[in-house]
């Protein structure tokens, strides 16, 4: 591990809880009294870090404590989904100071549902008198780590390749970072639940099927994003099941909450998305329960090797369909294909809701404020 010495680093430590005091921050970093002192009062200058409150003391002087000023600026976040999408105006810990949300179909294209979202943003902005440092923005297709557009998304006509940044950034004269949903669900349910997980695989089960992985603390993309689309991983003797992909027996074309929409409106019971077939399975429609149960083992087919690969601590199952009868068949399956080894410490939850919006903050966050970026805005300073 390389010495933090840079305010960036600092402020990192700060930030994450690692080292809350000026003591702390000498023992850590390495730095004379003097350079800590000079570095925290550029943070300081800057807005970012703020002293107050006192430790109990043994003995001696009590230390005051450090914080970061999660005051000083606010951001914006949104979350699309198929057929719903919500945003949220938020300070720099994640706490929600407005909130919109409301039908919105992803098929109608990126200008509409952009423009339905920048809408909620500039309403909410009105309740709040400080800079906006950064917009995250949660979408359900695949996007290329470090580029703000959609890559060849099934369930999303007309948004390949779109500049979301080019709408939404001059718009608000900040920052734009997108990413995949399922992604930011899991980095969602790992900053605010299950922050000591050292892996942790989170499964959205909605219209289409996605996983989003954290090891290490940080989200596992692959070289270009592909990771963790098991939604078309294909599943064997479902040839006539058709997917939007274009191929035939992927898991969401034979377990997604389409295929299981599709399938209850021809058993007399019209339902267009998964929050349909959600719905008809908190009515307890007997054959809205069977079809989730039937999907969960789906589902857990595949996760039984996902969870043999990776290993991870937590597994959530968040979406549409991640309610008792779904997980029950995922459960039934898991554990029945899995080793042992893989499973004996592996906890089964269902997620929590809006967490890839608190995903999306913590994207932005995590970037903004990362200590190369400190380290530059200071500098500009100088």
């Amino acid at each position: 591990m390389t010495t933090p010495t840079s305010a960036g680093e600092l402020l990192r430590l700060v930030r994450t809880g690692q080292a809350t005091t000026r003591k702390a921050l000498q023992e850590r970093s390495g730095l004379s009294r003097s350079t800590l002192t000079a570095r925290l009062d550029q943070l300081q200058a800057a807005g970012l870090l703020a002293e107050g409150g006192q430790e109990d003391s043994t003995g001696g002087r009590p230390a005051r404590h450090l914080r970061f000023d999660d005051r000083h600026a606010v951001v914006l976040a949104a979350s699309i989904d198929t057929t719903h999408a919500e945003a949220a105006l938020t300070d720099l810990s994640g706490r929600r100071l407005a909130h919109r949300e409301g039908e919105l179909r992803v098929a109608d294209g990126p200008e509409p549902v952009l423009g339905r979202i920048a809408a909620w943003f500039e309403a909410m902005l009105a309740e709040a008198d400080r800079p906006v440092c950064g917009i995250g923005l949660s979408v359900p297709g695949p996007v290329e780590p470090g580029h703000a557009h959609v890559t060849r998304p099934p369930i999303m006509p007309g948004w390949d390749g779109y500049p979301i940044d080019a709408f939404l950034g001059p718009r608000f004269a900040a920052p734009v970072l997108v990413d995949n949903d399922a992604n930011l669900l899991a980095l969602g349910e790992h900053r605010t639940r299950f922050p000591d997980a050292a892996a942790l695989v989170a499964v959205k089960v909605s219209t289409g099927i996605g996983a989003g992985l954290v090891i290490g603390g940080e989200v596992y993309r692959g070289i270009d994003g592909g990771a963790g689309d098991i939604g078309h991983i294909r599943l064997p003797g479902y040839p006539e099941a058709r997917c939007l992909c274009g191929s035939h027996g992927c898991l969401a074309a034979v377990a997604g909450g389409g295929a299981l929409a599709a399938r209850l409106t021809e058993l007399g019971l019209p339902t267009t998305s998964g929050s349909g077939v959600r719905d008809r399975i908190l009515a307890g429609e007997p054959e809205a329960v069977r079809l989730a149960e039937f999907a969960g083992r789906q589902v857990g087919e595949v996760l039984a090797t996902l969870v043999c690969v990776v290993n991870p601590g937590v597994l959530v199952i968040a979406g549409d369909l991640a309610e008792p009868h779904f997980v029950a068949g995922v459960r039934e399956v898991l554990y029945k294909l899995a080793l042992p080894r893989a499973t004996q410490r592996l906890r089964v939850e269902i997620g929590g809701r809006g967490e890839a919006l608190g995903g999306a903050v913590a994207m932005v966050v995590e970037s903004v404020f990362s200590p190369a970026s400190v380290d530059r805005e200071l500098a500009a300073r100088a």
